[in-house]
């Protein structure tokens, strides 16, 4: 362990580093006490008592490397970005970013009185990561910037590296009914899973010029390796086909957009608009609805970190929690409550960003009762791409997240028993699987 622990070290060193090579502005005071959009003199009526985080890592390499599938796709002319670090492991610009989001929430939090509840004794912040490099550097990037100087204890529950039970999104429970049910909700929400994606196909090939590249003519198009999802006991819903391949291509491309300052440069030469990043974008996560967002399969893997959010909740000494984890963990997350997630302005991602955080907050009401908000709060791409320092004066976007068949009161809020109700509904669910 004292091995594991050096290495964890070295790499939150090496994050460390990269910020420092890009100092870090420290927020301005403001007089803003809102930055989230909210009914007028909304601040009479509720006070914030609690917030629950639950976190996509920021900004990582690649999940392969380039001498696998992205080198056998793309034209041999081309040169991906020479990522830092080894594959899908935090860069130093995901740790400068992320470091900038907690100082955000540092001034958020301050403002509305809750850093002064931390002390370390009463464990009423908490920070709790999954093992994997990329999630405990983010966890601990955000935690040493929103309490700076306090070093708070970032949880790692298993050996590092490793996936940890609570945010590993494998199928725990399989049957032949959950099989065949599972596959019938696929069916109907993703129909042809292929044809779904196919705008998005049709760009990166162009992007990486597939038509010159190792893999031709054996492979001329995603298309033409028809997608499917299987599932097996205690691992992870999987698929093989042209959605996989172009998964590992969507992504990549995506994360070079991020660190690439020449966006020509990031296509490969290729002029690509907005809209266009966003079509690229689109075809990772439309793989990770198909695999995560089933209802079935949502509340199947979803299951402990829904059960750790709702102790969260409910835990009266609890004033912060800060999970994180990965955009499996918020896709099945926001499926199994019911979650409708509107258009995400600013963003190349419309799903779960990169570094994305969806936060539930709990208000006490002046009417005595107790009320909860949920948000997706992200960097939009330009923040991302810019390195930019976030204040209220600059801030992350913000959008609220609905929860289909609640009800919201005059003030956009939900009851919290509500919000706790179905987050317990859904880890019930698990039983009638």
């Amino acid at each position: 362990m004292k091995i594991i622990s050096r290495i964890l070290l070295v790499a939150v060193a090496i994050a460390a580093m990269a910020c420092q090579r890009t100092p870090l502005s420290v927020p301005q005071p403001s007089a803003k006490t809102e930055w989230v959009a909210r009914p007028e003199a909304f601040q009479e009526r509720y006070t914030l008592v609690q917030m629950v985080v639950l976190s996509r890592h920021n900004i990582r390499t690649p999940m392969v490397s380039k001498n696998s599938v992205l080198t056998r796709l793309t034209n041999t002319e081309y040169q991906w970005f020479h990522w830092e670090g080894a594959p899908s492991t935090l860069t130093p610009r995901g740790a400068q970013l992320e470091s900038k989001m907690g100082a955000f929430f540092g001034e958020w939090l301050g403002k509305k009185g809750l850093l002064a509840s931390y002390a370390k004794d009463n464990y009423s912040f908490r920070f709790y990561a999954n093992a994997k490099q990329r999630c405990q550097v983010t966890a601990r990037q955000f935690a040493d910037a929103l309490l700076p100087g306090k070093s708070p204890r970032v949880e790692m529950n298993v050996q590092f590296d490793a996936m940890d039970p609570v945010f590993n999104p494998q199928i725990t429970k399989l049957s032949e009914h959950f099989t065949t049910q599972a596959q019938k909700e696929i069916q109907t929400l993703f129909g042809d899973l292929d044809a779904g994606a196919a705008k998005g196909y049709a760009i990166m090939e162009q992007v990486i010029d597939i038509t010159h590249s190792p893999a031709y003519p054996d492979t001329t198009s995603f298309s033409q390796f028809p997608s499917s999802v299987s599932f097996k006991i205690n691992a992870e819903p999987s698929m093989s086909g042209g959605l996989k391949m172009a998964c590992t291509v969507s992504d990549a491309l995506s994360l070079q957009y991020y660190e690439e300052p020449d966006e020509r440069k990031a296509a490969f030469g290729k002029e690509l608009s907005f809209a266009n990043w966003v079509t690229v974008s689109t075809v990772k996560e439309w793989y990770g609805d198909i695999l995560f967002t089933a209802p079935s399969v949502s509340v199947n893997v979803a299951h402990p970190l829904l059960q750790v959010m709702l102790a969260e909740l409910q835990n009266s000494n609890r004033v912060f929690s800060f999970l994180c984890g990965h955009d499996s963990n918020l896709s099945s997350v926001m499926a199994s409550l019911g979650a409708e997630i509107p258009d995400l302005p600013g963003s190349i991602e419309k799903r779960t960003p990169i570094g994305g955080k969806l936060i539930i907050e709990c208000f006490k009401g002046a009417d005595g009762n107790t009320y909860a908000d949920l948000l997706l709060v992200y960097a939009s791409a330009e923040q991302l791409r810019a390195i930019s320092t976030l204040t209220y004066d600059n801030p992350p976007m913000a959008v609220k997240i609905p929860l289909s068949g609640l009800s919201a009161n005059a003030d956009g809020l939900y009851r919290l028993s509500d919000v706790e109700r179905r987050i317990s509904q859904a880890i019930e669910a698990y039983d009638t699987l």
